[in-house]
């Protein structure tokens, strides 16, 4: 059986370690755009300030193949951020499902201002909950970690305000077409069994949510 879903939230919200759940559980190929345009990045390409990449990169997300894995099953985490992106993908293909993380804005400040990434690989440590074995490093290469500018306090609530004013007509949308599912919390793995609930009433999964 065939799935589509997309998960959305604000920087910060857990979106990717959410989809790194529903891929396991479930079977499903998790297509990242944050992970496409650091490749891409790293080929050369541009970004832009306040923590949103250029439209011409963001295109590049769903303009991946959505049937390479045996299951024929798909999760896209971060995509798409505004309208414009979302009547672009419905060109491509249509989601089934949209899961919405709502998390606080005073959490997300938090958890952006203490987060540390490992740039080529794009591992994300938290100082507060998730830190690495060793101060600054990466715990896999050795290699130093580093705070993007946009994580930096006095950058956090702009990003934050720039993310709800694009998100409000992609939520609509989805909206109004039923597919849309949203979570609240402030806490990813309290908000876990109820999206592992949901897809369970859609596909079987290949993992108990006690397994993952």
């Amino acid at each position: 059986k065939r799935l589509r879903a997309g998960v959305r939230g604000p920087p910060g919200s857990g979106k990717g370690t959410v989809c790194e759940s529903i891929a396991r559980s479930f079977g499903l190929q998790h297509l990242s755009s944050g992970q496409i345009l650091r490749e891409s990045l790293a080929g050369g390409g541009a970004r832009n300030r306040g923590g949103f990449s250029s439209p011409e990169l963001q295109g590049l997300a769903p303009s991946l193949p959505l049937t390479t894995a045996p299951s024929c099953r798909d999760t896209r985490a971060g995509f798409p951020r505004t309208l414009g992106q979302a009547e672009a993908l419905d060109r491509i293909c249509e989601l089934d499902l949209v899961i919405s993380l709502n998390i606080p804005f005073e959490t997300l400040k938090d958890r952006l201002s203490a987060r540390w990434i490992h740039p080529p690989s794009g591992r994300v440590y938290n100082m507060d909950f998730n830190p690495p074995q060793v101060q600054g490093v990466d715990d896999l290469t050795g290699e130093p970690l580093v705070q993007n500018l946009d994580d930096k306090p006095e950058a956090v609530a702009a990003r934050l305000r720039k993310y709800k004013d694009a998100a409000k007509p992609v939520m609509e949308l989805y909206k109004s077409r039923g597919i849309l599912h949203s979570f609240s919390g402030t806490e990813t793995n309290k908000i876990w069994p109820y999206v592992y609930t949901l897809l369970s009433s859609k596909i079987p999964p290949l993992l108990s949510d006690e397994e993952n």
